[in-house]
């Protein structure tokens, strides 16, 4: 069984914990995943800009940090962050709403907890068709661009 935590450390965006719970939990099931503890935090862009600067010397907000802390076949046990505060302004930039960019930031940070790399190009491609396909699953209003923007 998937148990997802959420923390909601921001106060800027309103949350909907049972729509982000069902992401991850639909992203981990959809990729083979079926037992794990994951912690989903929401946060503000100081909290996100400090774990950034102190976990990958990056010296800036962010939209989402995964960390997996263990993972074995079908199991994950690993932590998603999301900054509410990217999710607002740049929800703008997109034509959409700030809680379908953070849902992208949540089914973003899921596929890196499910083994999904997006430092090379053709990486990058693979991880935005996933986050395609599970946002369409999620019933996501938005679309996402064929090039993507999230990290």
């Amino acid at each position: 069984m998937l148990q997802i935590a959420i923390t909601n450390e921001q106060h800027g965006l309103t949350i909907d914990a049972a729509r982000l719970r069902a992401a991850v939990a639909g992203v981990l099931s959809g990729e083979g995943i079926a037992e794990g503890e994951i912690s989903l935090a929401v946060v503000d862009d100081p909290v996100i800009h400090a774990l950034n600067r102190r976990w990958l010397d990056h010296d800036e907000p962010t939209d989402v940090l995964s960390f997996v802390l263990e993972r074995a076949e079908g199991y994950v046990e690993g932590e998603i962050i999301v900054s509410a505060d990217t999710a607002r302004a740049r929800a703008g930039e997109f034509d959409w709403s700030a809680d379908d960019e953070l849902l992208l930031y949540v089914v973003h940070g899921a596929l890196h907890l499910a083994g999904y790399d997006d430092k090379e190009p053709a990486d990058q491609e693979t991880m935005r068709e996933r986050e395609r396909h599970y946002l369409r699953v999620q019933g996501s209003g938005f679309r996402v661009q064929e090039s993507g923007h999230s990290e």
